[in-house]
């Protein structure tokens, strides 16, 4: 896969190995034919952004690979994403956190969990802010259910892959501040970022899953 090799290539600029470097595929809107083409392919997570939409595809295509949701998630949709997904990519609030905990109580489950963060401060974009996220991360490590593994962020779109460098090494530096606060049940291992079109720089800045959707799929 074409897709794989440029991740490697990346990865060993920036003197890491391929293998750090887990390769999502994004397949909101995609269907289950072309899902399985990208598994058969050689993906290793595949993401959706929609609790509806994975319910169908998963009923149909089962659990070859882990799903990942990586979309917004309404506290009302937790009880359905606590059952379908291994890791949640967007928790950005102490009250999603909060639904997510209840629910896997209920379930006898725990889950995963990356904080997303908006550090480019965009308006139209979801996330807890910089300045708030250590605060959340001491309010959801007390809640015994949920794992805090890392970090996600989506950098503005942008014609030069370049311009989203300072995203990504702003999102690494921070998952190195929590790091250091040494904070019981918060591991900082993975950082979600990088899509189809940055995900080379975000690799050369740390990322360990990418997520790509139209560079494996086309366009929507």
């Amino acid at each position: 896969m074409a897709i794989r090799k440029r991740v490697a290539d990346a990865a060993l600029r920036a003197g890491r190995t391929p293998e750090e470097v887990k390769l999502m595929a994004v397949t909101k809107t995609v269907s289950p034919e072309r899902i399985l083409e990208a598994v058969d392919a050689g993906v290793d997570i595949l993401g959706e952004s929609y609790v509806q939409e994975a319910r169908e595809k998963i009923s149909q295509l089962g659990r070859r690979l882990p799903w990942h949701l990586i979309g917004h998630l309404q506290t009302n949709k937790a009880k359905y994403a606590v059952r379908l997904f291994e890791m949640i990519h967007s928790v950005d609030r102490v009250e999603v956190a909060q639904a997510l905990h209840d629910r896997c109580r209920k379930e006898g489950r725990t889950m995963e969990v990356l904080l997303e963060v908006n550090i480019s401060g965009e308006a139209t974009k979801w996330g807890v802010s910089p300045t708030g996220l250590i605060p959340l991360i001491r309010e959801i490590s007390r809640l015994d259910t949920l794992y805090v593994k890392g970090l996600m962020t989506m950098a503005p779109w942008t014609a030069n892959p370049e311009e989203a460098r300072p995203i990504f090494s702003a999102l690494r530096m921070w998952r190195d501040r929590i790091r250091e606060e040494g904070i019981e049940r918060v591991e900082m291992r993975e950082l979600s970022m990088g899509m189809s079109d940055d995900f080379e720089v975000a690799v050369e800045e740390g990322a360990t899953i990418v997520r790509i959707g139209r560079a494996i799929f086309g366009e929507r």
